[in-house]
């Protein structure tokens, strides 16, 4: 089987679920299949968006983040379900379970994809009879449907796995980028959205072949950074690993929330703020991280979002640190027209045990009062470990909170224990 892996580089499969929600619901109801079903929020909410429907649905033009309202009238037969984040998170799991019986290198991306690097598989069989195999065991195990990207990185792995679903298996080479890669419209690449296609087009970048040849210095006055690494990407070359423990990497945490109905009262809307800033408060606690920026999001009623942020003078992770600086915010930058949505998040994370305070004039005192517990508490964790006690931080008695409501967020939440 060594032959059919390369000597010096590596074998990436993207594994990701077809409709994943819609095809949970099925497995879960088989009177479903076959039929136009979607996942949805509450209408009489206001949370009628489409989260992800079934390939019966998309027949009729149905699609993801579209009003419930509009897909009802592209067809009016459609099955609509709440979101049910236990069963999705459940299935998810049992999903990884299975691929990590194949290789111990699984990243998992979302709820429902993830990659593999099965380099060191080649005992198991060639990376198709592979990728067949765990597309078979999730089917007959789970009854859920996958497609699999294969590819020597992970950007042309995930590439792979857009190009047929549902159920496909796909490979794509270095060498047949040209073919099948090139001559997509640059929309379609991996990485690229609405507004970044739009700049690129600007500068007459219509296709993935026209950002390969793009010029440096344009991209990079255009998109940043981000502009050389998608050329890199274009060219098909991704360096990055398949890191199983990037599920453990916190680059923010947040909490949105769509309004009953759009709304100008200020305490109702200062009030939303101050329950998504506990929301965030309490999952920095359990994850034991500190946010050192914090961002307000406001979306009017003509669905136009503007984010402001504030760096703060410490690592905070309490509700009244957080609300205040969202407060401070908010009154800063609302305009005043109707609301719709509000949100908060805290960013540029650290880890509490890395976390330190700038002490200032104020807080000397305070902080000087606190030295000999904080001695104690050294002088413990160095005899009995640095997890045996920590300050303000109940280990033992705390429990994760299930987070099975209409704004739970699309993270890697399910995914720690």
């Amino acid at each position: 089987m060594n032959s059919y892996y390369p000597k010096k580089g590596r074998v990436i499969l993207h594994v990701d679920m077809n409709s994943f929600y819609a095809s949970v619901e099925m497995a879960y109801n088989p009177s479903l299949k076959g039929k136009p079903l979607a996942i949805a929020g509450d209408p009489q909410e206001r949370k009628g968006i489409i989260v992800t429907c079934s390939y019966e649905a998309r027949k009729f033009g149905v699609k993801t983040t579209m009003p419930l309202w509009e897909a009802k009238k592209l067809c009016p037969q459609l099955i609509v379900r709440k979101p049910n984040f236990e069963r999705y998170r459940s299935a998810s799991k049992g999903m990884f379970e299975i691929l990590r019986t194949y290789s111990d290198l699984v990243e998992p991306v979302s709820i429902d994809e993830g990659y593999m690097d099965i380099t060191a598989s080649y005992e198991l069989g060639t990376p198709l009879e592979i990728a067949d195999r765990i597309q078979k065991q999730i089917k007959s195990q789970l009854d859920l449907p996958c497609s699999i990207g294969i590819a020597p990185n992970k950007f042309l792995a995930k590439t792979a796995s857009d190009m047929k679903k549902p159920m496909g298996i796909t490979v794509l080479r270095k060498r047949d980028i040209g073919k099948k890669l090139w001559p997509l419209p640059i929309i379609e690449m991996h990485g690229v959205g609405k507004k970044t296609a739009e700049k690129l087009n600007r500068i007459g970048v219509m296709t993935i072949q026209d950002l390969v040849h793009a010029n440096d210095i344009q991209l990079k006055s255009l998109l940043g950074i981000n502009g050389i690494r998608l050329k890199t990407r274009a060219a098909g070359e991704d360096s990055r690993p398949v890191d199983p423990d990037s599920i453990y990497d916190y680059k923010s945490i947040g909490n949105s929330t769509t309004l009953p109905k759009d709304t100008t009262n200020q305490q109702e809307l200062l009030y939303v703020l101050e329950k998504l800033s506990e929301k965030v408060s309490l999952r920095l606690k359990q994850k034991q991280m500190l946010a050192t920026t914090i961002q307000l999001m406001i979306r009017n009623k003509k669905r136009k979002t503007i984010t402001r942020s504030k760096k703060t003078e410490n690592p905070i992770n309490k509700t009244e640190d957080i609300f205040l600086i969202a407060k401070k915010l908010f009154l800063d930058h609302w305009d005043g027209n109707p609301i719709r949505l509000l949100g908060v998040t805290g960013q540029d994370l650290v880890e509490k045990s890395e976390a330190f305070q700038q002490l200032d004039i104020f807080s000397f005192e305070v902080e000087a009062k606190k030295e000999p517990l904080y001695n104690v508490l050294s002088q413990l964790q160095e005899k009995f470990g640095k997890d045996s006690i920590s300050r303000g931080v109940h280990t033992t008695s705390q429990k994760p909170v299930s987070n099975n409501n209409e704004d739970t967020s699309f993270n890697k939440d399910f995914l720690r224990e």
